[in-house]
């Protein structure tokens, strides 16, 4: 007879888990697949104007640069997710690095702003279907208690990129290396992009695929029409005289939404968001938070890069240096607040709105009656803009998860980054048709002047939804 060992349920218990020896590459795949899709979405406010005077385009076309990508990247954020469920992370990752790389080169070589336009949806949509499936494949190779390192990793670097994105954009423009110019702010993605699809075909984990999943097919269809038929008018619009099909565009727009609501709340299978979060007033509130404060912010961030370039004819790179103070702000602001937040809780969230909007005021006040503005003159208000937004931006998101159970977590978070991407097209698309409304026949300071005082509507909003939050959000070990 043949002896037979077996092993018990026990011992297998005991045998310590093999971590994978390539995860710190894994983190550095994921961190420079992020840092591409971060200066992408902010590098052109301050390339904008080069760019335009290279091609031509209208000053629409300042609005859709950064307008087209994070429209495209919001749409198809949820179904980049659902595919990498479908697929593969790992593949779905590949396919979008790899795409995200060759629509940045085809951005360089584009002969004219419609076409450059066109490239930076794709090159959106691309991002949408890389960037959801790095944070799952993360949490795939890491152990739990080596989590907190990851995010200490990630946010540092996160915030060097944000820093360094408007600077870097003046520097290459300036410097127009071979008389590339502007385009170089696209090819800097190429050396980038390759290396990151090198790194994911050589260290990514292998995750499984799950074919059963569908693809809500219509659900996107109509959140995508939806948002299109929204931003497009408000962009468009004051270039064409606000013509009646802008506003059909807008109830249009309106319309298909709702639609899109009762066809996820009534869809049997795999909805594209999951309905029970569409009942959820807390989290619904916060997203509109988010939309509104976000959406004020990067409206800001676009008008006063423009204000530099196009009214006082700072340089690009002066422009970029112009925005360094509010970068500075953002990361001291993330600081305190992190470590605030456990002692304030929600209150940290109305203080940091509350600055946003001093700051915003101080912003208005700076520029009324000048008839000019230095980068000096702006940098106190600049920084304590970027203080109160750097202050809310991590523990936001905290206590807007707060109210969703933990079976909906993957669906709840998939939904936040993609509002948050919405909430930047939107607020260029309207604070910029405000700003541009005022500089063809004021100052340029009157321009910047009604842009901040508008602002401080979509801040207000944000303020009073906020009280729709709980008082302290949940904790990690929730």
């Amino acid at each position: 007879m043949t002896d037979t060992i077996t092993i018990s349920p026990p011992e297998i218990a005991t045998q310590p888990a093999v971590r994978n020896p390539l995860r710190w590459f894994v983190l550095a795949v994921v961190l420079a697949a992020n840092i591409m899709d971060l200066m992408d979405a902010t590098i052109v406010n301050v390339a904008g104007p080069s760019i335009r005077r290279a091609i031509g385009g209208s000053t629409s076309t300042l609005q859709w640069l950064p307008a087209g990508y994070t429209l495209a990247f919001a749409v198809f954020l949820i179904a980049g997710a659902r595919l990498g469920d479908m697929f593969g992370r790992r593949r779905l990752f590949l396919i979008g690095s790899a795409g995200f790389t060759l629509m940045s080169v085809a951005c360089a070589t584009a002969p004219s702003a419609g076409v450059l336009i066109a490239f930076r949806v794709l090159q959106g949509s691309f991002g949408a279907l890389m960037i959801p499936q790095g944070f799952g494949m993360l949490k795939e190779t890491f152990d739990e208690d080596e989590m907190g390192k990851v995010y200490g990793v990630f946010g540092p670097m996160m915030g060097v990129a944000m820093l360094a994105a408007p600077i870097l954009a003046g520097v290459l423009v300036e410097a127009n290396l071979w008389g590339s110019g502007w385009r170089l702010v696209f090819l800097i993605n190429l050396p980038i992009g390759i290396a990151t699809f090198a790194g994911g075909l050589r260290v990514l984990p292998r995750t499984i695929a799950h074919p059963g999943i569908r693809l809500d097919t219509v659900g996107m269809l109509l959140v995508g029409a939806a948002l299109t038929a929204i931003i497009y008018p408000l962009i468009q619009g004051r270039t064409s005289g606000w013509p009646v099909w802008t506003f059909i565009l807008l109830a249009a727009g309106v319309l298909l939404l709702a639609a899109f609501v009762l066809w996820e709340r009534q869809r049997k299978g795999d909805p594209l968001i999951e309905p029970r979060l569409l009942a959820n007033r807390t989290y619904t509130s916060g997203l509109m938070v988010l939309l509104a404060f976000f959406g004020a912010f990067a409206g800001v961030l676009l008008c006063v890069s423009l204000f530099g370039q196009l009214g006082e004819g700072f340089s690009p790179i002066h422009a970029g240096l112009t925005l360094t103070p509010m970068v500075l702000g953002m990361v001291a602001g993330m600081t305190g607040g992190f470590a605030l937040v456990k002692r304030l809780g929600r209150h940290l969230l109305h203080i940091s709105v509350a600055t946003v909007g001093a700051g915003i005021v101080g912003l208005a006040l700076t520029v009324t009656s000048a008839h000019t503005a230095s980068s000096w003159d702006l940098a106190p208000s600049l920084f304590v803009i970027g203080l109160g937004a750097g202050a809310s931006m991590g523990p936001l998101f905290d206590f807007i998860m707060a109210g969703v159970g933990m079976d909906e977590v993957g669906s709840a978070s998939g939904v936040l980054e993609a509002v948050q991407q919405l909430s930047s097209a939107l607020g260029v698309a309207v604070l910029g048709t405000i700003f541009f409304s005022g500089f063809g026949h004021h100052l340029p300071t009157h321009a910047l002047q009604i842009t901040a005082w508008a602002c401080l509507a979509p801040l207000a909003v944000a303020f009073l939804l906020l009280f729709a939050l709980p008082m302290h959000a949940r904790e990690p070990a929730a």
